[in-house]
């Protein structure tokens, strides 16, 4: 195998929704209550919604910038490539970048859907859910057959309400969700309790993987007010480390032994030790912590609920012997700062490209396909679906690095501190 035979489905992109998310989808006595997407006085662009104004449209949606002007917030679609909002667009995108795959987590309504959540009426807020899920599922993601991992949002304010949700999504064909790394931070019960019992029940019986991206507890890793931005990104991922410590301690995987969680965004570097300290932590503790995993090991329980995701981590890569290979899957991180389009089949092939095709496939699209139910090769045939295949459709298309500055400020943060508003809402 060569880089131009690799088969690339990145388990981690994210979408910039288009002003028409909501048009069609809403019961007639909703249509007006939708989130509206504006366009200011002063050309940037915002959604509305019950009376609040987000300007987050594309937080850190800055592929095709240069690194100088990466900042957190775009502020109008015309700083963005096209393909972060335009599904045409997305898909040569893609191509040009030899991707064959692509689960996007959304935007403005947040990682949880935790703008709907907080809507009064919670008849509304489903309806807007619904509304949302269905142009996800529906049009970003059935626009191009066989390119897209539905992963819709949860109406997270109730559990039932939820199971009922992913339900609804798995019969049209939808075989992840997102969920927050840490839910009591948004402020519903905690992963050790058995509130969300339903939810987890019903992505154990419909083969729904549930997703958690960093950041998705809405919380930052700040270690002081002064932090420069530096730290924060360093620490970001200590998230995801802090959720497998929950999960691994908590009932879900002993309640439902075929539940699968991703760690969206989360890395591979740090499981070799995390799982040394679980066991190690399991063995000289249990008998007064009580806990109990019968003839397992904590470590197994991991190797067997938890899929793992990485963009670049060659250390996670060499450390192979010490994971389990067939939970672990690839990530791109279109359009965010991290991502490493237009390149990545060139980056991920400096260190994949001795390993044995069998380990390659299984990152590079196998793994991702088990687990989200995906099935592109019944749509796309095989030999169609390479970088190099790919790479040859999207002969002439564009992917030059441009400025999108036009002379203003781009909106850069030198200190952790500066994003508290950005995670908070």
């Amino acid at each position: 195998m060569d880089v131009e035979d690799m088969i690339l489905v990145s388990v981690d992109d994210h979408v910039v929704e288009p002003p028409n998310v909501f048009e069609g989808r809403l019961p007639a006595k909703y249509v007006d209550l939708a989130p509206k997407f504006l366009t200011r006085e002063d050309g940037t662009s915002a959604w509305s919604y019950e009376g609040a104004i987000m300007p987050n449209i594309a937080l850190n949606a800055v592929a095709g910038r240069p690194p100088e002007e990466y900042g957190m917030e775009p502020t109008s679609f015309d700083q963005l490539r096209p393909g972060c909002y335009d599904i045409d667009e997305r898909v040569k995108d893609m191509d040009a970048n030899g991707v064959l795959g692509s689960l996007c987590f959304p935007s403005f309504p947040q990682f949880c859907g935790q703008l709907f959540a907080r809507t009064e009426d919670k008849d509304v807020a489903l309806a807007m859910v619904q509304a949302y899920n269905d142009w996800h599922v529906d049009e970003w993601c059935g626009t191009h057959p066989g390119r897209f991992i539905p992963c819709p949002i949860p109406a997270i304010w109730d559990p039932e309400i939820m199971a009922a949700e992913v339900r609804r999504n798995a019969a049209k064909g939808a075989h992840a969700v997102t969920f927050s790394e840490n839910p009591s931070k948004l402020g519903w019960p905690s992963v050790h309790s058995d509130h969300w019992d339903p939810f987890w029940k019903a992505c154990s019986e419909e083969n729904v993987t549930v997703c958690m991206h960093i950041g998705s507890s809405s919380e930052l890793v700040i270690t002081s007010e002064d932090a420069p931005i530096d730290v924060l990104i360093t620490l970001t991922p200590m998230n995801i480390v802090k959720a497998a410590a929950d999960l691994i301690w908590s009932p879900v995987f002993r309640k439902f032994p075929d539940l699968k969680i991703a760690l969206s965004e989360g890395g591979i570097g740090w499981i070799p030790y995390f799982k040394e300290r679980i066991d190690y932590n399991y063995q000289k503790h249990h008998a007064w912590t009580g806990q109990d995993f019968g003839s397992s090991l904590p470590s197994e329980i991991f190797d067997r609920n938890i899929i793992t995701c990485f963009i670049d981590d060659s250390f996670g890569v060499a450390s192979r012997d010490y994971l389990n290979m067939d939970n672990v899957t690839w990530e791109c991180d279109y359009p965010h700062s991290d991502t490493t389009w237009p390149t990545a089949p060139e980056q991920l092939w400096k260190y994949i490209g001795e390993l044995p095709d069998h380990d390659i496939n299984r990152m590079t699209h196998e793994n991702a396909m088990k687990h989200f139910s995906y099935d592109p090769f019944s749509v796309i045939p095989k030999k169609d679906a390479t970088v190099g295949a790919l790479r040859q459709r999207a002969s002439g298309h564009d992917v030059e690095i441009r400025s999108k500055s036009k002379g203003e400020k781009t909106g850069h943060a030198t200190k952790a501190s500066d994003l508290r508003s950005s995670a908070g809402q």
